[in-house]
């Protein structure tokens, strides 16, 4: 078993309102604190990936805002309170200021991690 809080969790990445908090925590799973202020468009920073949308399926839940995520199939948007999953092909854009935990598969979330890095470089 295990437990983690977002405070004990490292920035892996942060930068105009964006932060991204990420520990793996076993069972090939990470868990994530993402916060994303209003207007945030994850799409640049997933040019280059698969179809340019993060191939990594999440499961999580929304805490507060409104994200809607765009995929091949059309868009859906996601309020507060709501519990999700986002399988692979997915872009966030949030519709206010957002927060969220998720769990994703380690092995598949890493290299999307190390390339949105990579983007502000």
């Amino acid at each position: 078993m295990y437990a983690v809080t977002q405070q004990d969790v490292p920035v892996l990445i942060e930068g105009d309102g964006v932060e991204v908090r990420v520990q793996e925590i076993g069972g090939g799973m990470s868990i994530s604190f993402i916060r994303l202020p209003e207007g945030a468009d994850l799409g640049p920073a997933l040019k280059g990936q698969p179809d340019d949308r993060c191939p990594c399926p999440h499961w999580g839940y929304l805490l507060r805002g409104r994200v809607q995520m765009r995929t091949a199939a059309g868009e859906q948007t996601y309020t507060a309170g709501q519990g999700f999953y986002w399988g692979p092909g997915h872009v966030p854009v949030a519709l206010e200021d957002s927060e969220y935990v998720d769990f994703s598969p380690t092995e598949e979330f890493t290299p999307v991690l190390d390339h949105i890095r990579g983007q502000g470089s």
